[in-house]
């Protein structure tokens, strides 16, 4: 007999939970649609580089291979026992923090000028199988315009950072 409040207990609780039951349903199957939307990802842009050496010197040309216009900026970095020297034709110009900068802007489909990247005190007599690489790090980043409608480039919105060595 003791046992008969404990069932009924439980079927109180039972049916005054299966009675709430709809509304808890209704709390976890709600959901709400949202219409409009805001562009979270840049346009696709995209590079290529090709790189060429001969004579000591690393010629350098960057394509726009994307569909958006673009600024661009190389740097090569070597061993610290060879120094680097540029020659520049073309638009592009030295910065102040180690990068030369192409200062047009570089339309879909079209190419930078050649930047020339030569080792200044190469080693008279190489030992063979002696390795020389040259890195190029170039960047990119996407045309922006000021209030005046005025172009500019955006460093510190970096894209794209891309690295390739030649031997």
């Amino acid at each position: 007999m003791k046992k008969r409040p404990l069932v009924f207990a439980a079927i109180a609780i039972i049916l005054i939970l299966a009675a709430n039951l709809p509304l808890a349903w209704g709390y976890f199957s709600t959901y709400t649609e949202a219409k409009g939307g805001v562009r979270l990802q840049p346009r696709e842009t995209d590079t290529e580089i090709k790189e060429d050496v001969s004579d000591w010197t690393k010629r350098v040309v960057i394509s726009n291979t994307g569909e958006e216009a673009l600024y661009i900026r190389a740097r090569a970095f070597a061993g610290s026992e060879y120094k680097l020297t540029y020659t520049t034709g073309g638009n592009w110009t030295a910065g102040n923090d180690g990068f030369y900068y192409y200062n047009d802007i570089l339309k879909p489909g079209q190419e930078t000028p050649e930047l020339l990247v030569k080792i200044e005190n190469p080693p008279e007599n190489p030992v063979e199988g002696q390795e020389f690489n040259v890195v190029v790090v170039y960047e990119s980043t996407p045309v922006r315009y000021d209030e005046a409608g005025n172009p500019y480039a955006d460093w510190d919105r970096k894209l794209k950072a891309r690295e390739r060595s030649a031997e």
